[in-house]
């Protein structure tokens, strides 16, 4: 059975290692992060994902998961680590595949002839090509070994389910390597296994969370619409809805995630002048945070006027969306933080994380962590960020709404 080397122990690595040695390959799983490893290695999990947990008992009992913070000789090595983008002072963050080309570099020592490297990082196109640069630049002779690039395409909460039955896209950098990753994927994967070059798959899922972004800020864009008309944004949607050829997104308080709020970047820097709808999703997402911000500023200052004193605001949700852990790029945790800085008397709620997790603010101020139930009691104003599943049918006099979870 072959060997697989799994780089990068996070929310799509760890999971797809722990998939991989459930099916009786014999997995070497990295991270640089020695407490992740160790966790691992006791058969635990780090983040919060339905049946993972059970999937990594399962593989490290087995003894065909172990966790390492250097890489290992393998017949497969996937690199699944973060590619965050560049914040700067222009207008467009630049795409960052420090992570990816870090990661490259440190398996190059134990990559041999006949090995195939996946790429599952949603990446810039031309990403995959460069893995094959930064090879030869260590001294590897590519010639004879396969690289292709495979994105993910997982729903945090289902991950371990859409794993198997989702499509799976695949592209190499040839049409060997994109064969031999075909027929890796196929032997895990009950979907469909479809066949492209590199480019192609790296754009494929750039384009993907890119539709996701603009159908996002189309709802955003309305909610604004119709808090400027006195409407109720949810009655509206559920109306329009009704025609057998609209599908009007729920509107939130932005977009995050290490996808949809990261991904359309990737098209946007490299397309300037071409991407002008996407690029406008994401300056309407961005700017649906920051109107958020507004309200319920404008909302306390209300509050101050008729009670003449400063009141207490507990904002429920920080995860980036509903019923998970992931604080990535999360528009909620943004919230939280700019108001603590801000105002006076905030509470936060995340029945995801731990109360003790320490959050801290661009000011140094640690966020207030408290338990759901106590917030609605003794906040004066309940902000909902997150339709977490806790939140549903609570009954609270002086609310905000900006998720539709009480509706």
């Amino acid at each position: 059975m072959k060997k697989v080397c799994v780089v990068g122990l996070g929310y799509i690595g760890l999971p797809t290692a722990a998939l991989l040695a459930n099916r009786g390959y014999e997995v070497h799983g990295v991270d640089i992060v020695q407490s992740t490893v160790d966790t691992i290695n006791q058969g635990k999990i780090h983040i919060v994902e339905p049946e993972l947990d059970i999937f990594v008992k399962s593989a490290v009992n087995s003894g065909k998961l172990k966790a390492d913070t250097k890489p290992a000789k393998a017949d497969v090595f996937i690199i699944a680590v973060p590619t965050p983008f560049h914040k700067s002072g222009y207008d467009i963050p630049t795409p960052n595949i420090d992570y990816v080309i870090s990661a490259t570099k440190s398996i190059a020592p134990y990559v041999k002839e006949g090995n195939l490297i996946i790429l599952e990082s949603t990446s810039p196109v031309g990403t995959t090509e460069k893995i094959k640069e930064v090879l030869e630049k260590e001294g590897v002779e590519t010639s004879k070994i396969y690289i292709a690039h495979c994105p993910e395409r997982v729903l945090p909460g289902k991950i371990m389910r859409e794993l198997v039955e989702n499509d799976r896209i695949v592209g190499g950098i040839n049409e060997e390597s994109t064969r031999k990753a075909a027929e890796f994927y196929k032997t895990f994967v009950e979907g469909e296994v479809l066949e492209t070059n590199a480019k192609t798959a790296e754009l494929c899922k750039l384009t993907e969370n890119s539709y996701r972004d603009v159908n996002i800020a189309f709802a955003n864009e309305l909610s604004i619409i119709c808090d400027n008309y006195g409407i109720d944004v949810w009655e509206l949607r559920n109306l329009a809805n009704r025609h057998p050829r609209v599908n009007i997104l729920y509107p939130g308080v932005g977009v995050g995630g290490h996808c949809i709020a990261v991904d359309p970047w990737f098209i946007v820097s490299d397309n300037k002048d071409k991407a002008r709808l996407i690029k406008t999703a994401r300056e309407v997402n961005n700017y649906k945070t920051e109107w958020v911000i507004e309200k319920i500023k404008n909302e306390v200052l209300k509050f101050e006027i008729e009670n003449k004193r400063k009141p207490t605001i507990a904002l429920m949700g920080l995860a980036f969306k509903p019923d998970i852990d992931d604080l990535r790029e999360s528009p909620a945790l943004y919230i939280a933080k700019r108001l603590t800085d801000e105002l006076n008397d905030v509470v936060c709620v995340e029945p995801n994380i731990p109360i003790d997790m320490e959050l801290k603010t661009q000011g140094s101020k640690v966020l207030s962590l408290i338990d759901y139930q106590e917030a609605i009691k003794d906040a004066d104003i309940v902000v909902f960020l997150v339709a977490h599943d806790e939140f549903k049918d609570l009954k609270v006099n002086n609310s905000l709404d900006f998720c539709g979870v009480i509706k």
